[in-house]
């Protein structure tokens, strides 16, 4: 009703001696109460919403949950298998509207599918202001991203595209195989950020390490691209036929952005989240040969050298001899073992330890040092036996085995242990007189110990005995707490505040002295949230200025610490267009706020 109602209804009803008649000022309270609930309130109303209801894999939507006309006792948090969804930030806005306030919190969720397919979010239930509200489920489809025609790529309307390239030749089980990652960027993209891989399908082989390249220029139809190399070690793992691809990725990039300033700063660009994948490629792994494989042959494949070394050579029956085996070259070393020896029968073996130094960022050139000790069983033996190692070459396809010649060795039987000497006076024996072989017994017994009282009667070992009867009350008082705690969210929300405050104006009066404007009022404005959601018990990011007047005057705030909260919170807004740039005044922020803070603490909740 609008406050010209409000004077006809006045004027109709009269108006005598300054007083209003009754029905005339019922009339007026009536106008009035109906005008303040249609100038302040609205209906509430929870919604959820996608940006968009498709996407590709390694894309992400945005999930967008609104509340209106009040805040939610508490935000749902989705769940949905095959979805990763992670809260983004959240925003609240104020609006007035013929005469309406209007006042909406939303809470943003980034969501990013790990698998191709169909999801269904589902309904969310909220309350606000006593109401509850359910949202509708909602539908997401997941494609797989798909590589670009040869078409499409030689025309340039490709802004990003990816290929790998993968030997030509036969491959062997086992059998390291360096393959190409090549990613594409038009020329007319100004920066890129974010590439990630999110999925490396490989049908036959083992996926190892990925080492990027240096940026290369290349030609690819009418256009200019960057090209960024990654090189990836696939290992073989079974013949037949086998597949790799196709890998997608995600990237962000930044098209039609200028360069300003004497820093290269860049401007005015359009931000776009991008999916690349590529053709799946096929390699063909033959069978290992069945004919002439070595006796010590166990499934190394590659290329490789051998060193040998023993020692020591002249020892005694059961000592050891350290036996050192280096093997070099190219192949899967990290999954490099030594085979059994024959002819070793008269060793006992332990088992050997290894350790591997590459040569190269792939990981599959490098040596692999073993060391292992034997030890001899009997002095028959007179030599350390051949040492043998076989591989399989995938370059000729065949087998090769490496042989160290057998080392001499002196080996003495284990001599016997000495009668131990004993210990007698060195005194001529009389004639008469039988040989002793017992030392006498020692007739001087030298100075007597008093022997005291026993260690149980000790009050030493009385007051040991109290020990766990105060360990055990401490453990209950200890576990009384923290039931306690766990019992009260007040309470532990209260001390994890105070510890955030704690930290926090560290960090402001760090930022202070370092002038860092910016950080300062961020860290700032979170800390007064932080606070006073703690003290109003409400979530954080809904408090505003607003609350400062509304709820902590009915607490018992005094008016000195409203003032100060008001001017911190009216130093953050304008910090946003004025940033200050005095560490004078940034300090003294600082200390006003440590003062507010401190008093509002010590309100009664």
């Amino acid at each position: 009703m609008a406050i010209g109602n409000i004077n006809n209804a006045i004027r109709r009803n009269g108006f005598r001696a300054g007083r209003f008649y009754r029905p005339a000022w019922k009339t007026f309270c009536a106008a009035l109460f109906c005008f303040v609930i249609s100038f302040v309130t609205r209906a509430a109303n929870f919604t959820a919403s996608l940006d968009r209801d498709s996407l590709s894999l390694g894309e992400s939507a945005t999930l967008s949950l609104t509340f209106e006309g009040g805040q939610p006792k508490s935000v749902p948090a989705p769940d949905v298998p095959g979805l990763e969804i992670v809260n983004a930030g959240n925003s609240t806005s104020f609006s007035f509207n013929n005469g309406q306030m209007n006042s909406s919190v939303v809470v943003t969720y980034s969501v990013t599918p790990q698998q191709a397919g169909n999801f269904t979010i589902p309904s969310m239930t909220a309350e606000i202001g006593g109401q509850q509200f359910t949202t509708p489920p909602l539908k997401l489809t997941v494609n797989k991203p798909g590589a670009p025609s040869a078409a499409q790529i030689n025309s340039g309307s490709q802004m990003a595209f990816m290929r790998v390239v993968l030997p030509g030749k036969n491959v062997y089980p086992g059998e390291v195989v360096p393959a190409l990652i090549q990613v594409f960027f038009r020329d007319d993209i100004q920066n890129q950020q974010g590439f990630q891989f999110t999925a490396v399908p490989a049908d036959g082989f083992t996926v190892g390490k990925m080492v990027p390249g240096g940026r290369q220029r290349a030609q690819v139809g009418n256009r200019a691209y960057t090209v960024f190399p990654i090189s990836i070690a696939l290992t073989a793992i079974r013949p037949g036929t086998l597949s790799v691809g196709p890998i997608s990725a995600s990237v962000t990039v930044i098209t039609g952005a200028q360069n300003f300033g004497p820093f290269g700063g860049l401007f005015g660009g359009e931000e776009r989240q991008l999916t690349l994948a590529s053709d799946p490629m096929t390699v063909h792994s033959l069978p290992l040969p069945t004919q002439n494989v070595p006796p010590t042959f166990n499934g190394a494949v590659g290329d490789y050298t051998m060193a040998v070394s023993a020692g020591p050579t002249n020892l005694a029956v059961g000592d050891p001899i350290t036996v050192r085996v280096q093997i070099s070259g190219h192949g899967t070393l990290d999954g490099l073992t030594l085979p059994p020896q024959s002819g070793w029968n008269d060793f006992k073996i332990f088992s050997p330890t290894s350790k591997l130094q590459v040569n190269d960022d792939l990981g599959d050139q490098g040596t692999k040092t073993f060391e292992e000790i034997v030890t001899p069983q009997n002095a028959n033996i007179h030599e350390l036996p051949t040492f043998a190692f076989s591989f399989f070459n995938s370059d000729d396809g065949s087998y090769h085995t490496l042989t160290y010649p057998a080392t001499p060795l002196v080996v003495s039987a284990v001599g016997a242990t000495p009668l131990p000497t004993i210990a007698a006076a060195k005194q001529p024996l009389n004639e008469n007189q039988p040989p002793q072989d017992i030392v006498p017994i020692r007739e001087n017994l030298g100075a007597l110990a008093q022997v005291g009282p026993p260690f149980i009667t000790r009050p030493a070992f009385l007051a040991l005995q109290a020990v766990p009867v105060l360990a055990f009350l401490s453990a209950l008082v200890w576990r009384k707490r923290t039931d306690n705690l766990a019992n009260n969210p007040r309470l532990r929300r209260q001390r994890a505040v105070a510890q955030l405050i704690a930290g926090g104006l560290d960090d402001l009066n760090k930022f202070a002295a370092e002038n860092k404007s910016n950080e300062f009022f961020a860290t700032l404005f979170r800390l007064l949230q932080e606070q006073l959601g703690e003290r109003l018990d409400c979530p954080a990011f809904s408090v505003t200025e607003a609350d400062v007047d509304e709820r902590l005057v009915r607490r018992g705030a005094k008016p000195e610490t409203l003032n100060a909260l008001r001017e911190l919170f009216q130093a953050c807004n304008q910090a946003r267009y004025a940033p200050v740039q005095s560490s004078q005044e940034l300090s003294a922020l600082a200390a006003k706020f440590k003062t507010a803070v401190g008093e509002l603490q010590n309100l009664k909740k």
